[in-house]
């Protein structure tokens, strides 16, 4: 993944959606990512996109004519483009991974994943490339305790950043968290440093910004935004029709901005280190 690619702004829409946890269809969102790079040159673009929220704890089913689960349509999520990349279900896989890395708290009762909900692109046409995907666990009260950041790079990489407050209690709407960047994304960074993740949901605004800032200050502002809705067939089509290469576009605009920060802005290049070993950072 380019670090331009999930993106942000001081300017994003005041109102963007109507995203429900408790709901159990899948979410389509219309909205758009936002980059803009601070250091050594300012370097800012915007691209409209659309994106899935998805429930994995109610999914098989609710695919359609044009959106489908597990089988070939014009979009279309398939298990094994996220989690262990095995095809396996993803919320066992996922509350694994929460045993493993964010045990309860001493005297605490194992705080289960009731509704698990994903966000990121879906296959178009066949092909898929998220720089990032959000995964957000919900408990039975419907309070959510805990999201992690799927990264992706161009490379075939993956690494995942596991966030959640040190008490374990609930994750309120803008709401930050920092951790070291412990993954290669892009060549005009090192890897080091800090990421600052936000996110806006409790009010139907699926907003997430992630902002990068190294020892000199901050470096790169980034956020993706969008309007949920339920994800008919017609509203399906309609993406899909405005957007026939989403996600192949992803990709293409990746190697542009590097070619523009690369070619008329002189951007230093780093070496791409060996990715880390563990494969979730908490």
């Amino acid at each position: 993944m380019s670090e331009a690619v999930v993106s942000a702004s001081p300017s994003l829409p005041a109102r963007l959606g109507s995203f429900d946890p408790s709901a159990l269809t899948p979410q389509l969102c219309e909205g758009g990512v936002m980059h803009e790079r601070l250091r050594p040159r300012l370097h800012r673009f915007h691209y409209p996109v659309f994106f899935c929220l998805l429930p994995l704890h109610a999914l098989a089913g609710s695919g359609n004519s044009v959106f489908g689960i597990e089988r070939w349509r014009p979009m279309s999520f398939f298990n094994r483009d996220h989690g262990p990349r095995d095809g396996s279900a993803l919320k066992p896989w996922f509350e694994r991974l929460l045993q493993r890395e964010l045990p309860p708290l001493a005297g605490a009762a194992t705080r289960g994943v009731h509704r698990l909900w994903l966000q990121c692109f879906p296959r178009v046409l066949g092909y898929v490339f998220n720089p990032v995907s959000f995964w957000y666990a919900y408990d039975e009260h419907g309070e959510l305790f805990a999201i992690l950041a799927e990264v992706s790079n161009t490379f075939g990489e993956h690494h995942n950043y596991l966030l959640s407050h040190p008490d374990r209690r609930a994750i309120r709407d803008g709401d930050a968290f920092e951790c070291d960047k412990r993954f290669h994304v892009s060549p005009f960074f090192p890897v080091r440093g800090r990421y600052r993740f936000e996110f806006r949901l409790e009010r139907g605004h699926p907003r997430v910004r992630i902002d990068y800032a190294d020892d000199q200050g901050e470096c790169l502002r980034t956020a993706m935004y969008g309007r949920a809705r339920p994800l008919s067939a017609a509203r399906a089509l309609s993406a899909f029709v405005r957007f026939p290469l989403l996600t192949l576009g992803v990709m293409m605009r990746i190697h542009w901005q590097a070619a523009l920060l690369y070619f008329t802005k002189k951007a230093s290049l780093f070496h791409k280190p060996a990715p880390p070993l563990e494969e979730t950072t908490t």
